[in-house]
């Protein structure tokens, strides 16, 4: 099955959970610059996907790829942080950061993909 669209990238889909997700849950945290990072980060993976897969060059998309994984590993750092200043449980931040690395495991995959056909 040939994707036609980037919203039938399964990473795309993930991430876009994991975005709504970080919303939900620090949406009424007084913690303005983290919430404010952390939601911009976790939006950028999946707007990155989408970027790139809409570029329209292997090259493009590769780097717009390897952009989302980079975001993907800072919400992870941040989940991280939450959990040492107290913000985030560290059972929920656990699971968090479990989805992050279901994600960057995906996109390592598309990114080997994309290397292969450049």
């Amino acid at each position: 099955m040939k994707i036609t669209k980037f919203e039938e990238v399964l990473a795309w889909q993930k991430a876009q959970n994991l975005a709504a997700h970080i919303y939900s849950i620090f949406k009424n945290s007084r913690e303005y610059s983290f919430k404010d990072q952390i939601f911009r980060t976790s939006i950028s993976i999946s707007n990155n996907i989408a970027e790139g897969f809409d570029r329209g060059s292997s090259k493009q998309f590769l780097y717009f790829i390897t952009v989302s994984k980079a975001s993907c590993s800072e919400v992870k750092s941040m989940l991280h942080l939450a959990v040492k200043c107290e913000i985030l449980d560290k059972s929920l931040a656990l699971k968090l950061i479990e989805n992050c690395d279901e994600i960057n495991r995906m996109l390592f995959g598309l990114i080997s993909w994309l290397k292969t056909r450049s």
